[in-house]
C-alpha cells in the first residue's frame, strides 16, 4: 500500500532533520504533564505510542517559555528553566528509538493565561481580553517585550540541548505573538502597533532571537493563524502581507487558522470537510516558497495523498486523528486502511475535556489514549463465553474486546443492522462522519473468528441460556425521553403529523425541502440533540426557535461545538428561549411558559428533543433468570445504564476486561 501513497511516504529533509514520511503530529494540549510543568512518564508513553505507530514528526504540545505569567494550563509543560531538560531528553530519546523525528512548540499565552492559575494579571499587546468574558490583560512595556524575546531564544536552545530535532514558535490561536499580530487585540500606538510591520515586529524579534540561539542548522517551524475568521481580524490576504516581515528565519510555516472566538475553525468542527484548510497553506507556499504544513479534519489517506500530490502543502498535520488511532501511519503503509479508527471530530474527549473542564484528554473512539492496545497481549486462561445484548457502539466495543482476548463471544442485535444510535444520528448530513466509528467496529468484529453476530434477533432468556454464558453484557441503549406533557403522546411521530422525535426526523431526513423559507421550525430541548436539529434546519431558511427549560442552551457541550453552533444560530437569527418550559403539545403549535407567562409557538415542523432515557427491555428478566447462578456475571453498560455520550459507552465496553479479570479469566 505504500506505493499507493507515495507522496505520504516520501522522506523530507529540512536543514539537518529528515522526516521518514510527511505526517506530523500537531501540538495538542493533553493535561498529562506534572503539576511542576515537568513531562510525566504517562506523557512520554503517549508520545511513544504515536512514534511506534509510524508518525514522521511529532510536534510536542506547547511548552511555556515564561511561567507562571505565560502559562495557559494547569499542567502545561515548561521549558523556561534548565531543570526541565532531563525529562525532555528522556522523551526525545524514547521517540527517536522508533525512527520518528520530534519537535516542541514554544509559547507564551499572553492574555490567554488565567490569574486563577497564575496568581498574576495576564499580559498582552493591549488591554483586550483573548475571548469574550475573559480577563482584561495588562499591556506589556517595551522592556518586558525584550525580556520575553530572550525567553523564547533560551527556550529554543534548551529544546536543542534536550535532543529535539526542531522547534515550533506559536504565533497563532490567540496566544501572545498572535495578540500582537491581530488588529483585534493590538491597539498599541508605539513601534509594536498600528501598521502591519509594527504589529509584526515582536514576531520578527522572536524569530531572529531563536535563530541566533539555535544556529544555522536547526530547523524552525512557525505556526500562524492564516485567517482569523472574525470580523475586523486578519484575513488570509492580511497574513500574506504581514509574513514578509518575519518569515525569513522560518524553514517551515505551519498554516493554521482561527482565534479563541472562532475556535470551531482552529479545532475543526465536525461540519467542516476533510482537508478543508489546504488552500491557505497553498497560498503561503506560493507566495513565499516555504515548506508548509496543512491540517484540518485529515483522516482519510486518499485525502491526505491528494493534498500532497496537488502541491497544496508539504507536510500533513494530524492531531485528533492520531489521538484516535496512533497506528494511522502504519496502517496506511501496510495496507490496513479499513482498520483505521478514524477521528469523528466530536471534540468531546480532547478539546471538551481539556479546554472545557480542565481534565486530561480522552477520546470517544479510543478508550486507551495514553496506553495503546496493550490489552491484546492478554489472553483468557480458561474457556469463557460472553453474551452481549445490543449492537450499538458500547455493545460492539465490549464484544470485540472480549473476543480479542480469547472469549467465545455472541453479539445479539434486535435490528437487522449494527451501529445503534450512532448509526442513526450519522444520517444527519453534518453528522455523517459519526458513521465512521460504528463502521470501524463492524469491520473489527468481522475479522474475529470467535465473535458470532446475530442481527435481526430478539434476545430472550432461553436463547441466552443456550449460549452457556459466563458473562452477560446488557447494552440495549436508550430511547427518546417523552415525559407526561399534555398532548405529547397524542401527536408525536404520527404519520402525516407535524410533531417528531429525533428518530422520526432522521427516518424522514430525505423528505424535508432544501428551501424552507417562510416555514416555522420549533425545537423543544436545548441539549446536543436539539441543537443537531437546529443546525440542520436553520441554514435552509426556516424561521427556527429553540426552547430550553434550563437557564443555558447547550449546557455540557464541548467548547468547539458550542462556539460553532452559537455562531450558526446568530447567523441564521435563531430565536433562543432559555428558562422556558413546554406545557402542552398541539397539532401545529407548542404552548410554552416563559418568565412573562404563557406563549403559543406555531410551527410547520415541531421537534421534541428532551433527551434520551435508558432502555432495559430484558435486563430484569435476565437478572431474575440467572440470579442463583453465581458463576455468571451480569453487566449493564452504555446508555442502558443512563443515557449519556458515546465516549462513556466505549469506555464501559472496554471495561469488560475488568470483569474478566475479576472473575479470574485473564
Amino acid at each position: 500500500m505504500k506505493s499507493s501513497y507515495r507522496h505520504i511516504f516520501e522522506p523530507l529533509t529540512v536543514r539537518r532533520m529528515t522526516m521518514k514520511n510527511r505526517i506530523m503530529m500537531t501540538p495538542m494540549g493533553t493535561n498529562y504533564g506534572e503539576q511542576s510543568g515537568e513531562m510525566s512518564f504517562l506523557h512520554i508513553n503517549y508520545y511513544e505510542q504515536r512514534a511506534k505507530g509510524g508518525t514522521g514528526l511529532i510536534m510536542v504540545e506547547n511548552a511555556s517559555v515564561d511561567s507562571p505569567e505565560g502559562s495557559n494550563g494547569t499542567t502545561q509543560l515548561r521549558i523556561d528553566h534548565d531543570n526541565y531538560i532531563p525529562r525532555l531528553f528522556k522523551l526525545t530519546e524514547t521517540v527517536h528509538k522508533h525512527g520518528a523525528c520530534i519537535g516542541i512548540q514554544i509559547n507564551h499565552a499572553g492574555a490567554s493565561a488565567q490569574s486563577a492559575r497564575t496568581n498574576m494579571q495576564p499580559v498582552s499587546s493591549s488591554d483586550v481580553p483573548s475571548k469574550a468574558g475573559g480577563e482584561i490583560p495588562r499591556p506589556l512595556t517595551e522592556e518586558e517585550i525584550l525580556r520575553i524575546v530572550k525567553k523564547y531564544g533560551e527556550a529554543a536552545k534548551r529544546a536543542q540541548i534536550a535532543g529535539f530535532d526542531t522547534v515550533e514558535i506559536h504565533a497563532g490561536h490567540s496566544y501572545l505573538i498572535s495578540q500582537f499580530l491581530s488588529p483585534l487585540y493590538n491597539h498599541r500606538t508605539d513601534k509594536f502597533g498600528g501598521s502591519a510591520e509594527n504589529r509584526a515586529r515582536f514576531a520578527r524579534m522572536v524569530m531572529e532571537e531563536v535563530r541566533a540561539q539555535v544556529g544555522p542548522f536547526f530547523p524552525i517551524f512557525l505556526r500562524i493563524s492564516a485567517d482569523e475568521f472574525l470580523e475586523g481580524g486578519n484575513t488570509l490576504e492580511d497574513t500574506l502581507d504581514y509574513l514578509q516581515y518575519f518569515q525569513e528565519e522560518a524553514d517551515v510555516i505551519d498554516v493554521s487558522c482561527g482565534l479563541n472566538a472562532s475556535i470551531q475553525y482552529q479545532i475543526d468542527a465536525n461540519f467542516l470537510p476533510d482537508g478543508w484548510r489546504s488552500y491557505m497553506a497553498k497560498a503561503v507556499k506560493e507566495k513565499y516558497g516555504k515548506l508548509c504544513v496543512t491540517m484540518g479534519n485529515i483522516r482519510d489517506p486518499k485525502v491526505a495523498e491528494d493534498i500532497l500530490a496537488r502541491g497544496d502543502a508539504d507536510i500533513l498535520g494530524m492531531g485528533r486523528g492520531l489521538i484516535a488511532d496512533p497506528e494511522w501511519v502504519n496502517k496506511v503503509e501496510f495496507g490496513d486502511i479499513c482498520d483505521i479508527r478514524k477521528c469523528i471530530s466530536c471534540n468531546i474527549g480532547c478539546a471538551g475535556n481539556r479546554i472545557g473542564i480542565n481534565r486530561p484528554i480522552r477520546c470517544t473512539v479510543n478508550p486507551a489514549v495514553p496506553d495503546g492496545e496493550i490489552y491484546k497481549k492478554q489472553h483468557v486462561s480458561r474457556p469463557c463465553n460472553v453474551v452481549v445484548i445490543g449492537g450499538g457502539t458500547a455493545g460492539m466495543e465490549a464484544a470485540c474486546t472480549a473476543a480479542e482476548v480469547g472469549c467465545t463471544t455472541f453479539l445479539i442485535e434486535k435490528k437487522p443492522y449494527l451501529g445503534g444510535l450512532a448509526a442513526e444520528i450519522s444520517k444527519i448530513p453534518d453528522k455523517k462522519r459519526l458513521a465512521d466509528f460504528p463502521n470501524y467496529l463492524i469491520h473489527r468484529a468481522s475479522k474475529l473468528k470467535n465473535l458470532f453476530v446475530f442481527t435481526g434477533t430478539e434476545a430472550s432468556v432461553d436463547f441466552i441460556r443456550n449460549l452457556k454464558p459466563s458473562i452477560i453484557v446488557n447494552a440495549t441503549g436508550s430511547t427518546p425521553l417523552l415525559p407526561p406533557i399534555p398532548g405529547l403522546m397524542e401527536h408525536i411521530d404520527k404519520e402525516g403529523g407535524k410533531v417528531s422525535s429525533i428518530l422520526n426526523m432522521i427516518r424522514h431526513i430525505g423528505e424535508y425541502p432544501e428551501d424552507l423559507t417562510g416555514k416555522k421550525v420549533v425545537v423543544i430541548g436545548g441539549g446536543a440533540v436539539g441543537l443537531d436539529v437546529v443546525e440542520y434546519f436553520a441554514p435552509k431558511g426556516a424561521e427556527v426557535s429553540i426552547v430550553e427549560m434550563m437557564p443555558v442552551i447547550g449546557n455540557g457541550i464541548d467548547p468547539v461545538s458550542k462556539t460553532g453552533t452559537f455562531a450558526l444560530m446568530e447567523q441564521h437569527h435563531v430565536r433562543q428561549m432559555p428558562n422556558t418550559a413546554l406545557k402542552e403539545v398541539r397539532a401545529d403549535s407548542f404552548l410554552v411558559e416563559t418568565k412573562d407567562g404563557l406563549e403559543e409557538l406555531p410551527f410547520d415542523y415541531g421537534f421534541v428533543c428532551l433527551g434520551m432515557k435508558a432502555s432495559q427491555p430484558i435486563l430484569q428478566n435476565i437478572r431474575d433468570a440467572f440470579d442463583d447462578e453465581n458463576e455468571i456475571e451480569i453487566v449493564n453498560i452504555g446508555d442502558s445504564v443512563r443515557a449519556r455520550r458515546i465516549i462513556e459507552g466505549t469506555e464501559e465496553g472496554r471495561n469488560i476486561l475488568n470483569t474478566l479479570e475479576k472473575r479470574g479469566y485473564l
